[in-house]
């Protein structure tokens, strides 16, 4: 398992489940505040047709390529099944956001071999790295 720094280093393409409209949350304030460090960000909202800039998608399995990791701005109780989307698709990482755990979740994750990360802030954790993508 990689660490939370090591998921975010290696990641270009984070798909952002819960993705915002609203610039008052933090579903908004994270996912731009990552895009504007060079992350390509795929929000994941059923509601709106695009955020950021970028196309919004229904559902995991409607992004047409492939994504690096999977950011979750869902209850813990929708988590189990962002993760079993997560795994259907291929992506290597999940990274549930602050204040989300999800147990059945971690199980999901581990039993299918990727990485997961829970109750952690990815601004955060890319300041404490300072890690950037801008070139």
């Amino acid at each position: 398992m990689r660490t939370a720094q090591q998921i975010l280093a290696e990641a270009a393409v984070i798909a952002v489940v819960g993705a915002s409209r609203d610039p008052g949350k933090a579903a908004h304030g994270v996912p731009l505040q990552m895009q504007q460090y060079g992350w390509r960000i795929i929000p994941v909202n059923p509601t709106v047709d695009e955020l950021f800039g970028e196309r919004a998608y229904p559902t995991l399995a409607d992004i047409p390529h492939p994504v690096d990791l999977v950011d979750v701005f869902r209850p813990a109780a929708d988590a189990v099944q962002v993760v079993r989307d997560a795994v259907a698709i291929g992506a290597p990482a999940v990274w549930l956001q602050l204040g989300i755990v999800s147990a059945e979740a971690r199980r999901i994750a581990e039993e299918a071999g990727i990485d997961y990360v829970e109750d952690r802030c990815l601004i955060v954790e890319r300041a404490a790295a300072n890690l950037t993508r801008l070139t």
